[in-house]
């Protein structure tokens, strides 16, 4: 499988691309079933502010507030023929500041966050308890596989 990661850097206090692809991939790897991940594969991570990732989750989630990671899936139809899965939107500020506030290094809670905006991309979710705990899991084993110890543990 060949991935190909676009790296909009509108912010400067983000991780280098290297791990962003590292992250990527651990989240492509295995199988994924419901969307499976075979050929070229393409996705776009826009690293933005605070005040940026605040219009965006306004104007596409209706909160007024910023957040660490929205994603924006394609057609599974589109992804299917190009290997195009969609966009994924980070906020550097938010991402920081909950690694601080978690007592966590930055870079696992970086690696995280990108995991969790990918598996969203390939159409995992977290709405009910079931989900939940389904894609926790899969967070939490791609993580383990980085050598970063489960995020969800106090």
């Amino acid at each position: 499988m060949e991935v190909t990661v676009h790296i909009d850097r509108n912010v400067a206090d983000a991780p280098d691309d290297e791990s962003f692809r590292m992250w990527v991939m651990s989240a492509l790897s295995g199988d994924h079933s419901d969307r499976p991940i075979d050929g070229n594969t393409e996705l776009s991570i826009q690293l933005v502010s605070s005040d940026k990732m605040t219009e965006f989750n306004s104007r596409y989630r209706h909160k007024h507030t910023d957040t660490n990671v929205l994603s924006f899936p394609v057609d599974t139809d589109l992804q299917k023929r190009t290997g195009l899965l969609g966009d994924l939107i980070l906020c550097d500020e938010v991402i920081n500041r909950e690694a601080l506030d978690q007592a966590k290094p930055r870079e696992h809670h970086w690696a995280h966050i990108t995991i969790h905006g990918v598996l969203h991309l390939l159409g995992y979710d977290h709405i009910d308890e079931a989900d939940a705990e389904v894609m926790e899991a899969l967070e939490i084993e791609k993580l383990d596989g980085l050598a970063i110890p489960n995020p969800y543990n106090a």
